[in-house]
């Protein structure tokens, strides 16, 4: 039985350090935030991530720091969406990156902004005992797409959401049905809540399932979101719940039972290194 810490991270797109956190003494360059990322994968040791916001600097940064610290990760390209798995424990079978077009017919403007809007799969197999598996990450766009006095507010929002994830859905299903059904976990930052549209299509359409609803030892309920940003580190976490997170895990076609925990890293040190906690799965099948 394969035993599985599976998580997804968006480590916020920043290379260079900001002016107000220079005033502030403070570095918030990818150099020195890289460092905390990869203390971040010390400390949990997660055996794949799903990365969004992961720019080429910080995807080279990441690696140098791990080989520093003798950790196994390997990262397969996806623009700013990279799968870093661990390669002393899994074979890379197949993987396909897929970016998310620019515009959506009916509605004006981009829905993909900076080209970081995507889905990367990989099918992995363990070394261990030799099950196969197919792990997504994804990042969905970000505006709000039901309020228009909210200052983000864009037209489509919700729909490109949701198509994106139709998109992705379809990828990840070609390879399910290359390798026999076998189980998908897909991690991403959705920018969206459960009762959204998008995630709504998720469970009522496409097949998967909350790992948040399913797992059996533990469920966080927080949202695991914060302030950081150019302007400065955030304070602390802000308290809201699980249902209006952007960050989520689903799964499919995985033996019941098997999702024993769904949690969200938030140590104060991470208040400086992104606005999105890690979310994680501990799996057993």
């Amino acid at each position: 039985m394969s035993k599985l810490r599976l998580m997804g991270q968006n480590q916020w797109n920043c290379t260079e350090n900001r002016p107000a956190w220079e005033e502030k003494g403070l570095d918030c360059s990818a150099a020195t935030r890289m460092r905390g990322h990869v203390q971040v994968f010390k400390e949990l040791m997660p055996d794949i991530v799903g990365g969004q916001e992961v720019n080429k600097d910080m995807q080279l940064l990441l690696k140098f720091y791990c080989m520093e610290e003798g950790l196994p990760y390997t990262i397969i390209w996806g623009n700013m969406t990279p799968l870093i798995y661990r390669a002393d424990k899994f074979e890379l079978l197949d993987t396909e990156y897929l970016l998310y077009p620019k515009t959506m017919e009916g509605y004006e403007g981009i829905f993909n902004d900076g080209n970081s809007k995507a889905c990367n799969v990989g099918v992995f197999r363990s070394k261990e005992d030799g099950k196969v598996f197919i792990f997504a990450t994804t990042h969905l766009w970000w505006r709000n797409g039901t309020n228009p006095d909210y200052r983000w507010y864009q037209a489509g929002s919700d729909e490109a959401r949701t198509y994106q994830l139709k998109l992705a859905a379809a990828m990840i299903e070609k390879y399910q049905k290359k390798y026999g059904n076998c189980p998908v976990v897909l991690a991403g930052d959705m920018n969206t809540g459960t009762a959204s549209p998008a995630l709504q299509f998720m469970v009522n359409e496409a097949g998967y399932t909350h790992a948040h609803d399913v797992a059996t030892d533990f469920a966080t309920e927080a949202m695991g979101y914060c302030s950081c940003n150019g302007d400065g580190p955030a304070p602390k976490w802000w308290d809201s719940s699980y249902t209006k997170a952007d960050d989520h895990i689903f799964v499919k076609d995985m033996p019941k039972g098997c999702v024993k925990r769904f949690d969200r890293y938030c140590p104060d040190y991470y208040l400086a290194l992104s606005d999105h906690a890690p979310v994680y799965i501990d799996v057993e099948f």
